[in-house]
């Protein structure tokens, strides 16, 4: 039921001029998109007062996780924290250790299903 992983990154932008960032994001959009099948949602969104950013993520698979988390990790996690503080990681569904030690090391939170349903 819980095979999915899914989380929401919360960024602390330390500029409103969003230019740069929105750059960034399109190109980790499209390279995700055109080189991650097991991504199922890969979604940015930045708050009315253009202070906070959050992407939400959703993978098929511990695999499609840490494949994502490696090209992020190698092409782009210091590019995207030039523009903020991470202020928030909450994970959730029920990633293995190798995940879980992955996200770690960006101070992730977990929350274990416990029910429920998706269509």
């Amino acid at each position: 039921m819980f095979e999915h992983i899914a989380w929401i990154f919360e960024l602390t932008l330390n500029t409103k001029e969003l230019s740069g960032l929105k750059e960034l994001m399109n190109e980790m959009v499209n390279a995700t998109k055109e080189n991650e099948p097991g991504t199922l949602a890969y979604e940015w969104t930045v708050s009315e007062d253009g202070e906070i950013c959050h992407i939400y993520e959703c993978y098929e698979s511990d695999e499609a996780t840490l494949a994502h988390l490696a090209t992020f990790k190698e092409k782009y996690a210091a590019r995207l924290m030039a523009f903020g503080d991470a202020t928030s990681f909450v994970v959730y569904g029920a990633p293995d250790a190798a995940v879980n030690e992955a996200l770690d090391g960006f101070g992730a939170k977990y929350m274990a299903p416990i029910g429920g349903f998706r269509r």
